[in-house]
């Protein structure tokens, strides 16, 4: 059943795609200062970091969505919100996303979680002491439950939030595939596309780079493109092994799951079931939303962005216990 966790979407944004496209297209970016961090990997690549102020208490680790990085509306927002808060945010931007191409042919990827335990680990080695909560959207989101499912004993993060989660990556993908969705299929494509050309001006990379026009679908480019350069055996050996739906199960962390059923990057039979919800989880569903968008307020010039507050929140009741 829907939850009942305050969200009223806007009169005047009926649908899931108003709502998935207004805060993208219209929200004003406010990131507060930041301070930028090199992670050199052991595999010679590197990860990037920002970091707003020096604060006690908890920090917050935030993941972005797939090409995802400052600009998108949700990480400045955030970044922003629980700086106000009181709360440290450090974000980290997977592997090609800070704006400079990574060094390997590999990249990122929705099932990717190694570079996510790099990073704990490397903030748990600084803060020992302090309380660590991770907020992932979207493909964030899906490698951060993914994480957590397969760490089902882990203490090093205490508290968790996932929004707009691709649980079901083969389902995500047929879903881009009709409607308005191939919309944002179309638009994220561009961009992998741009990204890989950009980086292979500097790397060999060991795919036919001139079949990229060619792959007009997600299952296309993670058969071409995703699976070969990161291991898998394919896109249904990609799709089986990173989708987060069959790792909630397990999930034994304080973790919030905020989720639109009309969410148009998938369908509803995506959603974990409440049966297959670990004994960490709270899964809040919500009739409208759209994707990472939970936009409300009574008139369009004063617009309400939900998620900042509901996110804030959740975390800072942690904070308190």
């Amino acid at each position: 059943m829907p939850a009942d966790g305050g969200f009223r979407a806007a009169w005047w944004l009926p649908g899931a795609h108003l709502q998935t496209l207004f805060p993208t297209l219209f929200r004003v970016r406010r990131p507060p200062p930041l301070k930028r961090e090199r992670l050199e990997l052991t595999d010679g690549d590197f990860l990037d970091l920002d970091w707003t102020r020096e604060q006690t208490g908890p920090l917050v680790l935030l993941l972005h969505g797939l090409e995802g990085s400052l600009d998108s509306h949700y990480a400045s927002s955030f970044l922003e919100t629980l700086d106000r808060s009181g709360l440290q945010c450090v974000q980290m931007y997977f592997r090609g996303c800070n704006g400079e191409p990574n060094r390997l042919p590999r990249g990122y990827h929705s099932g990717e979680t190694g570079d996510l335990q790099t990073i704990i680990e490397h903030i748990r080695q600084r803060y020992p002491e302090r309380d660590l909560y991770t907020v992932g959207v979207s493909l964030g989101g899906n490698v951060l439950l993914k994480w957590l499912g397969e760490n089902p004993q882990q203490q090093q993060l205490q508290r968790a939030v996932a929004i707009s989660v691709p649980f079901d990556l083969a389902n995500s993908a047929a879903r881009l595939e009709r409607g308005l969705s191939r919309l944002y299929q179309a638009y994220l494509l561009r961009k992998l596309r741009h990204s890989l050309r950009r980086k292979a001006q500097h790397v060999d990379m060991p795919i036919d780079m001139s079949r990229l026009s060619k792959l007009t679908t997600f299952r296309q480019f993670d058969n071409e493109v995703t699976a070969r350069l990161h291991g898998f055996d394919g896109v249904d050996d990609y799709y089986t092994k990173s989708s987060s739906r069959q790792f909630v199960s397990r999930i034994t962390t304080p973790t919030l799951i905020i989720h639109a059923l009309d969410d148009p990057f998938m369908t509803p039979d995506a959603i974990p079931r409440s049966d297959e919800t670990g004994p960490g989880v709270v899964l809040e569903l919500y009739r409208s939303g759209g994707h990472v968008g939970f936009v409300s307020g009574r008139w369009p010039l004063r617009p309400h962005y939900w998620l900042d507050q509901r996110v804030a929140a959740y975390l800072i009741a942690g904070e308190s216990q």
